[in-house]
């Protein structure tokens, strides 16, 4: 099962137009198609679909996480561009300024223009680069 796959995430967006300006002002990628009735992204070596839906925004859990080597310059670059990081206390998961810090392992949430919940995150326990092997040696 599974042989001959790869995998995409998918977004729902109310307003396809505004979400395209979006990927695009914010995190200056265009489309490599725009084709199964809507915009695909790709970001990290993963397809990202944004289709337009009415039910855009209303998942309230973490909709697509990025994992980054270095979060502060990515919010920095993403708080430039109009992005607000949300702040959280909530038992188990405090932030501060936007962040949590877990041991050392770092992450950050944010919204997109239709209300999805995207996250960043910087482990600790490997560095991105041992992350993509691990996964790529998964995947042979």
């Amino acid at each position: 099962m599974f042989e001959n796959s790869m995998t995409m995430a998918v977004l729902a967006a109310s307003d396809l137009e505004r979400a395209q300006r979006f990927w695009h002002d914010t995190f200056g990628l265009d489309p490599v198609s725009t084709d199964m009735g809507g915009a695909t992204y790709v970001v990290g070596g993963v397809a990202v679909l944004v289709y337009e839906s009415e039910f855009a925004g209303t998942n309230k859990a973490t909709a697509l996480g990025i994992m980054t080597d270095d979060l502060d310059r990515d919010m920095a670059v993403l708080r430039s561009k109009g992005i607000v990081f949300h702040d959280y206390d909530l038992p188990g998961l405090k932030t501060e300024n936007g962040v949590v810090d877990d041991e050392g392992e770092r992450g950050a949430w944010f919204d997109d223009s239709e209300g999805n919940i995207l996250s960043l995150a910087q482990p600790k326990a490997v560095t991105l680069d041992q992350a993509k092997q691990m996964l790529a040696a998964a995947s042979a």
